[in-house]
């Protein structure tokens, strides 16, 4: 999902489970005002919200929000055009999955037909 020689200056990614909207603040070099406003911005942003509305993210959720800071910040994407550039990746993953289930599924009606056969 990133490119490798992009958010090179930004700090690892530790290995936890769930991380404060501080905390990926200062993992992707953003204000937290930043990030409560792409989650309104961007659907595929959705971090977990506990007690008193408090946000957790996730792994995946640090690495959209440097995806979407590099799409604006270094490749000079409007939030529009960073938003259908997000939808169009989704809908390409969504379509490498449809074929690898599609193949899968092959697969096992023919051990099904030769099964039957027998």
């Amino acid at each position: 999902m990133l490119d490798p020689g992009i958010n090179q200056d930004l700090p690892p990614i530790p290995a936890k489970r769930y991380f404060p909207i501080g905390e990926v603040s200062e993992l992707c070099q953003l204000r937290p005002h930043v990030l409560r406003y792409w989650e309104q911005e961007f659907k595929q942003l959705q971090p977990l919200k506990r007690r008193g509305n408090r946000r957790y993210y996730q792994r995946e959720d640090v690495i959209l929000v440097r995806r979407i800071s590099s799409l604006l910040y270094d490749k000079g994407y409007t939030i529009s055009g960073a938003r259908q550039q997000l939808e169009g990746e989704e809908s390409r993953v969504d379509m490498s999955r449809s074929r690898q289930i599609i193949r899968q599924l092959r697969v096992e009606l023919e051990e099904v037909v030769g099964i039957l056969r027998r």
